[in-house]
């Protein structure tokens, strides 16, 4: 694909930050993007003895349905209906701000202790090496006591892995509390900024390799796009580094010893995530320079041409300014074989000049 249309950037389909100004702390608005025809719930109660999942349209469905086992993960693709929030809100007891901080899907990665509960807020990526497109997605999540609630802008799969370990007999999931969910959710979040970086890496390869062969002014926007990517997910992996840390010092009882020993490996990763990061933003820094070297070279080999060129036919133009003067008495003039004796002499000496500047390597691009 040409540079120019990985210069095409996704249009939001719809924001509304306007609609938030002017109104009271914890008014139920969506801002952000719609991603999703229609919100979809889906719950999916276990514990070490069994698991039930089940899918609802509404949240008038959910609010008659109550699990048979001791916890319960709740999932919600789109946020664009605050009446399915509000009704969440009200049935877990979460505070307005919290659904605020929900559906506005422009948030900054956190952590909010609400005493009964902790609210989680994060941002995962996804990365089209075609289009050269980020997509980023607010991921939310609420750890209650014996509950877990998830709210995502639209259906990514990614957590799908998570529900196929849950589905197993065995899973440790199953057998161990809400907490270790949530450390799965978290390190399902954080091993997809390997698979971004990893295509980030991949594309930042192949501007290399355009920058050295032929640069072009899309190639420019191409890079500095890129750059912006790689500097998004860092505003989006910093603070999610402190959320972990914050979470592995937490003195509350969301999280026992043991899942912190997990918290602390994903929060390693997220080290490895920002040290891979700054190695791709450095190549792309890189290739800013190595663009402009590579344009300034080939202007100057360009110049190089023209001039030995125009060099080259310079005693050619001597030579006929020279005979072309209106003198009545000059040499070679009255001779039959004049004409040809001046071509021969501009042949021989451009000939010769050629050689000499081939020899020296002045003629080869």
């Amino acid at each position: 694909m040409s540079a120019a249309n990985g210069n095409k950037r996704k249009r939001k389909s719809r924001t509304v930050p306007a609609a938030k100004i002017g109104l009271p702390p914890g008014t139920l608005v969506h801002v952000g993007e719609i991603k999703t025809e229609q919100p979809l719930i889906s719950t999916l109660a276990f514990d070490q003895h069994g698991i039930e999942e089940q899918r609802f349209d509404s949240f008038a469905a959910v609010s008659e349905y109550w699990p048979g086992h001791q916890r319960l993960w709740l999932n919600v693709h789109g946020l664009q209906d605050p009446a399915i929030l509000a009704a969440i809100g009200q049935r877990y007891n979460l505070h307005p701000l919290v659904l605020e901080d929900i559906l506005n899907t422009h948030q900054r990665p956190k952590i909010d202790d609400y005493g009964d509960y902790l609210f989680f807020v994060a941002r995962v990526f996804e990365y089209d090496p075609d289009s050269r497109i980020l997509i980023s997605d607010q991921i939310s999540i609420v750890l209650g006591k014996d509950f877990v609630l998830s709210f995502q802008e639209r259906r990514s799969g990614l957590f799908e892995p998570i529900r196929e370990r849950l589905r197993s007999d065995h899973a440790p999931l199953r057998r161990n509390g809400v907490d270790y969910l949530v450390h799965a959710l978290l390190d399902a979040v954080v091993d997809r900024y390997f698979v971004v970086l990893d295509q980030l890496g991949n594309t930042a390869e192949d501007l290399e390799d355009a920058a050295i062969g032929s640069p072009t002014p899309d190639l420019l926007k191409t890079i500095n796009l890129v750059k912006h990517d790689c500097q998004l997910i860092r505003r989006a992996i910093w603070p999610l580094r402190d959320v972990l840390n914050g979470l592995i010092r937490d003195d509350s009882a969301f999280f026992t010893a043991d899942s912190k020993l997990y918290l602390r490996d994903i929060a390693d990763h997220t080290i490895h995530v920002i040290e891979t990061l700054d190695t791709v933003r450095d190549l792309l820094s890189d290739l800013m320079d190595i663009y402009l070297s590579s344009v300034s070279n080939r202007l100057n080999l360009q110049v190089r041409i023209l001039t030995v060129l125009t060099t080259i036919f310079l005693p050619a133009t001597l030579i006929a300014g020279i005979f072309g003067m209106n003198f009545e008495h000059m040499p070679i003039i009255g001779r039959s074989g004049g004409f040809y004796l001046a071509l021969g002499m501009m042949a021989v000496i451009a000939l010769g000049m050629a050689v000499i500047f081939w020899r020296r390597n002045w003629l080869k691009a």
